[in-house]
């Protein structure tokens, strides 16, 4: 264990350069309208929030809302945007009209609700406009309009391929490519977010495209999570199944399998970790017999042992919900890196002291080597633009 006192460093500036907020109907409302669903937050205060989000990535933020639909379509038409962030409130649900004219224009266009609307009355969990979007958010409140202006940001910036390994529609993975020829050394990506539907590989965008720039190839993994068809055991067999699908991806796009680091950060470092002991797994439980092996994997704020976080309740019940299953049950042994030791390959673990979501007590009593950042909060370890990150790329160099 070594200890670093960070410094947050300035937002770098990307290559997206204007990007227009579109909000459909009722959302002039916001604020007034159903604060316990939808915020206490004006659509005034939403729009310049907005702004001082889209300029710390260099970015020209514009705005129009509309409770019409010819109007919202219109706007699409004229836009001269490099990207859009749209949400179509109740639109959303039927309207093709705004499918197709998403569809008919060039800037990407991701969906955004402020409502976890899968958790939700059944008509409102369907979109006709998502096939149409490049991403969708939902879930995360006005926080999710600066999801979807990081998002576009690290699209440009480093554009990815969404590959599927399954069946499902969150059996996909964006895979980017360094510059120059290979064999590509392989980092593969877990987002956190306590294993919930709403908390998606956007997470992991910016660390993508970064690591990209130091020359490895990315492999930013989606999973069904809980609420969403997730948990046990369809979580951890994803998870296993998106890595070992590197098998099958490897030859096109000259991956060295010999050099893989699997990252995770909070509930996806628990799946970081976690793979990492698929092969003490008895056969059959979920994830076993492994076809890719990490060679390093490092855990930023990993949950790295389940019966320790439900005892602190970590994300109100999260683990419960995960694993559908209380303390004792032998779904924590099979599922938590805690009772999987030792683990493949190099393991490491970087955790701040700051962090409020996951105890650095948990990262401490792992027996894996823990570099510790003073101050520290939990989601700087995932901020390229934040000092915190170079700890993560010291250890991959």
């Amino acid at each position: 264990m070594y200890r670093l006192a960070m410094h947050p460093l300035p937002d770098s500036l990307g290559t997206m350069q204007r990007v227009l907020i579109l909000n459909g109907p009722n959302l002039n409302l916001l604020g007034r309208r159903e604060p316990e669903v939808y915020g206490s937050m004006t659509l005034a205060e939403l729009e310049a929030s907005c702004a001082r989000w889209g300029g710390e990535l260099g970015i020209e933020v514009s705005t129009f809302q509309s409770n019409h639909e010819g109007a919202l379509i219109d706007t699409l038409h004229s836009s001269e945007v490099d990207g859009i962030v749209f949400n179509p409130g109740a639109f959303t649900h039927y309207s093709y009209a705004l499918h197709d004219a998403i569809a008919a224009i060039s800037p990407p266009t991701v969906e955004v609700h402020l409502s976890n609307v899968k958790q939700r009355e059944a008509w409102r969990r369907t979109s006709v406009v998502s096939d149409a979007c490049v991403y969708s958010i939902y879930g995360r409140g006005a926080e999710g309009y600066r999801a979807a202006l990081r998002h576009l940001h690290h699209r440009s910036e480093s554009p990815p391929t969404t590959i599927a390994y399954g069946t499902d529609p969150d059996h996909v993975g964006d895979l980017r490519i360094p510059q120059g020829a290979g064999p590509h050394r392989v980092a593969v990506l877990i987002h956190g977010g306590f294993w919930r539907d709403h908390w998606t590989r956007d997470l992991m965008d910016g660390a993508a495209a970064d690591l990209v720039s130091h020359g490895f190839a990315t492999w930013n993994i989606e999973y069904r999570r809980v609420g969403n068809g997730g948990g046990w055991p369809a979580t951890l067999e994803d998870v296993g199944h998106a890595i070992d699908h590197l098998s099958e991806i490897a030859p096109q796009h000259d991956l060295d399998l010999d050099d893989v680091t699997v990252i995770g950060h909070s509930a996806g470092g628990h799946l970081a970790h976690w793979a990492a002991g698929r092969q003490s797994l008895p056969e059959g439980a979920p994830g076993s017999s492994p076809r890719v092996v990490s060679s390093r994997t490092i855990g930023l704020a990993p949950v790295f042992d389940l019966a320790a976080a439900h005892e602190r309740n970590l994300g109100d019940g999260a683990v419960e919900s995960f694993l559908r299953r209380g303390p004792g049950d032998q779904r924590y042994s099979l599922a938590s890196p805690h009772h999987l030791q030792p683990l493949a390959g190099e393991q490491h673990i970087v955790h701040g002291s700051g962090d409020e979501a996951v105890p650095i007590e948990l990262s401490l009593d792992s027996g894996i080597p823990v570099v510790v950042l003073e101050g520290v909060d939990h989601f700087a370890l995932i901020d390229p633009s934040h000092q915190a990150w170079a700890a993560v790329v010291d250890l991959l160099d």
